[in-house]
């Protein structure tokens, strides 16, 4: 009997996986104009997380010209937005003057840091008018939204997403001094709005996420359903109850109260939601000065300092130059612990870390901020996250889907280029095998690219306790994300 060599095995199986990344990559190219929309679409109105048998809403800011808006969106009921918050009786869609590329699934809206990945991926793929409408719809958001959305959703008014505008900016503009010059005064104000009461935390020179409105998020009221029945909020409300999760009377006291609705939002911006990374289910995050908001902070300036610098700003680059450098003392001294060898929270009103192993320990190898001591000290922890499948969220299983087992191409694009940037490139080489060959198997089986992933069973099924069930997908930034991984990282 003849048995097929190593070489052989080697061989066909390298075959198997070009043709599986052969057509992973063909669906992606495709997807990207499933995923497109625009104003000018009816099917943009459509909102699974909040439907309406209203005719569906477009709100404008009192910036635009309503009566040229009116005449060329007429599938829409065209309002202006109120002052306030508080004043919209009925949530609908907000403008955004040129196309965008939405996640997929259940989000039919452009969202703020999904875009980044996502014009990373259209920026691998060529796509550069694409990758330029994204940022131009997010300075047009600063411009008459007051900062970068979470989603172009009108209940998403109150906050905003993980800043990473400097960034797309400066990918996409480049030199190019025209636009860098309309951009510039943009990006400080995006700056002012991460640098101001009530996001600023003045004693520490760092950040917090933060929602100016109140009570329960009403997409996740009418959204965020079980098949019980119960929405997040009575699920989380049902643990306190039951003691199985000790809270302060800050936060309930026979029932949720303000001030656990408020750190609920804050969650959301952070866009980890749901997860237990700033304390269980949210809990606590407006106390929380995250390592991974103040890294994209100093990104920013570091930025803004490149464009004054092209613009021959003098004294505001200088100026940049301190901020970031100021921001970067402050992370390392904070957020650093030398003890665990990882970037953690500071929760400035415990004056404490918060001590929950989570990915975004990465974010300052990502960014150049930290030491090679301590990018030795993070990598030496890393089997905390390494799985079967690529790195996991969290280190712990909370039943939220931004922990334990589960792993999100984002995080994964993050920790594989700090890994990278400082030289661990084996490291980075073994993570994105297995996180691409986990996509790979999963679309072989199912046509799809998933949201998220069980990196330590290896499938996209996901069994979740707490926000919404379902894995969606599409899916933007997974798509972005394999492609990037794939033809920088993996191993051929």
């Amino acid at each position: 009997m003849n048995f097929l060599s190593n070489a052989h095995i080697k061989y066909f199986f390298s075959l198997l996986l070009a043709m599986h990344s052969s057509d992973t990559f063909h669906y992606i190219t495709q997807t990207w104009k499933t995923l497109e929309r625009s104003c000018h679409q009816s099917i943009s109105a459509f909102d699974p997380k909040l439907q309406s048998d209203k005719k569906p809403i477009l709100y404008i800011s009192s910036l635009e010209n309503s009566d040229r808006i009116r005449n060329s969106l007429n599938h829409f009921d065209v309002q202006v937005l109120p002052e306030t918050f508080e004043q919209i009786d009925h949530h609908g869609l907000l403008y955004l003057p040129k196309p965008y590329i939405t996640p997929g699934g259940r989000f039919n809206e452009m969202y703020g840091w999904d875009s980044y990945f996502i014009l990373l991926g259209l920026l691998e793929e060529g796509d550069v008018s694409m990758a330029q409408n994204i940022v131009d719809n997010q300075l047009y958001q600063v411009e008459h939204y007051g900062h970068v959305l979470n989603s172009n959703r009108s209940y998403h008014l109150t906050r905003s997403h993980p800043p990473f505008l400097s960034q797309m900016v400066l990918m996409v503009y480049g030199k190019n001094i025209e636009q860098l010059r309309e951009a510039y005064p943009i990006l400080k104000k995006y700056y002012q709005f991460w640098t101001s009461h009530p996001r600023h935390i003045p004693q520490y020179h760092l950040a917090r996420y933060y929602d100016n409105a109140t009570g329960p998020a009403i997409e996740v009221l009418s959204s965020e359903i079980n098949h019980l029945g119960e929405n997040h909020f009575d699920r989380v409300e049902d643990l306190i109850a039951q003691g199985k999760l000790e809270v302060s009377n800050t936060h309930f006291d026979s029932e949720l109260k303000e001030m656990y609705y408020l750190d609920d939002r804050a969650m959301r911006e952070s866009g980890f939601d749901v997860s237990c990374c700033f304390g269980p289910y949210g809990i606590e995050t407006t106390y929380q000065l995250p390592v991974c908001l103040n890294t994209l902070i100093y990104l920013m300036e570091k930025d803004l300092k490149e464009i004054a610098k092209t613009l021959n700003l003098r004294d505001e680059k200088k100026k940049w130059k301190q901020l970031a450098k100021h921001r970067k003392k402050m992370i390392n001294h904070l957020l650093w612990s030398e003890e665990r060898g990882l970037y953690f929270p500071y929760n400035f009103h415990k004056k404490s870390h918060y001590p929950y192993p989570f990915l975004t320990t990465f974010y300052p190898l990502w960014a150049g901020i930290a030491s090679r001591e301590q990018a030795a000290a993070v990598v030496n922890n890393l089997p905390l996250f390494e799985r079967k499948g690529g790195l996991t969220t969290s280190t712990t299983q909370t039943g939220c889907q931004w922990d334990s087992p589960y792993g999100w191409a984002p995080l994964q694009w993050i920790a594989v280029s700090g890994l990278a940037r400082y030289g661990y490139v084996a490291e980075a080489r073994r993570i994105s095998d297995k996180f691409c060959g986990l996509v790979e198997q999963e679309f072989a089986k199912h046509g799809h690219m998933y949201e998220k992933y069980d990196v330590i069973e290896c499938d996209s099924d996901v069994h979740l306790d707490y926000g919404y069930e379902s894995n969606e997908h599409g899916f933007g930034w997974t798509n972005a994300v394999y492609l990037l991984l794939k033809r920088r990282f993996c191993s051929e």
